[in-house]
């Protein structure tokens, strides 16, 4: 395995996990509380079946450490498609702002790699 194999993971994993925080605002809005929380723990388990093995496998290449920027910068990005593209939201400047802040800090935890 090469050291994308978690990349792509954490990518797969945050995509479930953005509907399982979010999805329900649009889709479940007019059904009970309960069962927004039950489909949306239903969504995350698969979110877990991908994040374990990433971080197992990615612990081979990254620190902790970089693992977790790693997820915060996928986390964005996913974030933004699923903002722009699913919900119909728009992005604005301070969230491009805070992109930022993660490129400086994904620059701070992999300039030794």
């Amino acid at each position: 395995m090469n050291r994308f194999v978690p990349v792509f993971l954490l990518i797969g994993s945050n995509m479930f996990m953005m509907y399982a925080w979010y999805g329900h605002l649009k889709d479940l809005r007019h059904k009970p509380l309960l069962i927004a929380i039950l489909v949306s723990w239903s969504v995350a388990f698969l979110e877990y079946c991908l994040q374990v093995p990433a971080n197992r496998i990615g612990n081979q290449w990254f620190t902790l450490s970089q693992l977790k920027v790693l997820q915060e910068i996928i986390t964005m990005v996913v974030f933004a498609g699923f903002s722009l593209l699913y919900m119909r939201e728009k992005i604005t400047l301070d969230f491009l702002w805070a992109g930022l802040c993660l490129v400086g800090a994904a620059f701070f935890m992999f300039r030794h790699i």
